[in-house]
């Protein structure tokens, strides 16, 4: 007979038997001191527990206790570092293929507003993730078109403007793409969205430099007009 632990994770209730708590302490903190260097640290584990949260429910379905198999086939989809590396795994096993994993397990496309690409919700470049069209902008002119013929294209963006959730998490905007949502691409584009902030804030600051070296000339300093008729 195990204890169980009531447990909080990805911003959902568990109730987890010993074996299990144990093993997805380890994972959790293995992974933690795998990224602790990173950028966005807390971000990508927060990601990862969020994942992780989903695939338990589930597999739980109608059951009430989480056990050790759970966890594991949980990692299993998710992936940790060592599967990455090639190197023996945390728990002392052979690493194996990440590719297998992601062969079995795909989330297909889901449909989001995309943040990261937006004119006014990110509606139509959401769209274009779900359909896999590389450019939103066709599915921006097909909106404007339906606008100008009938009219139906404003209340149809409206709908979907309420219906659609926005892409917040790194998981989020995997599943947008139908992207594996494992431990690699979680880290990958935190990584990559905190690396296009970082790029943006750089360029706003350049900008803003620019402008303070080249002030406006007040009007003491502005130069005297000569009149006519004065001799120097």
């Amino acid at each position: 007979m195990n204890k169980v632990y009531n447990i909080n994770l990805g911003g959902y209730p568990f109730v987890i038997d010993e074996n299990a708590y144990d093993h997805l302490r380890t994972y959790l903190a293995t992974l933690h001191r795998h990224f602790q260097h990173s950028e966005g640290c807390d971000e990508i584990i927060t990601d990862i527990e969020n994942r992780m949260a989903e695939l338990l429910q589930e597999r739980l379905q109608s059951r009430q206790i989480v056990t050790l198999q759970d966890i594991k086939e949980s990692i299993k989809i998710l992936g940790s570092p060592e599967d990455f590396s090639g190197e023996e795994d945390l728990f002392g096993e052979p690493a194996g293929d990440q590719s297998n994993a992601e062969n079995t397990y795909r989330t297909g496309r889901r449909l989001y507003r995309n943040p990261d690409d937006k004119v006014i919700k990110g509606v139509c470049s959401g769209l274009a993730a779900y359909f896999g069209i590389e450019d939103a902008i066709w599915i921006r002119i097909a909106f404007a078109l339906a606008m100008v013929s009938g009219g139906l294209g404003l209340p149809l963006y409206l709908i979907l403007w309420a219906i659609m959730p926005e892409a917040k998490t790194a998981a989020d905007r995997l599943a947008m793409r139908g992207e594996p949502i494992n431990v690699s691409n979680i880290a990958k584009t935190v990584e990559e969205e905190l690396n296009s902030l970082s790029d943006t804030l750089v360029e706003f600051g350049n900008q803003f430099a620019s402008k303070k070296k080249s002030p406006k000339r007040t009007k003491a300093e502005s130069p005297v007009p000569l009149r006519k008729g004065f001799m120097y």
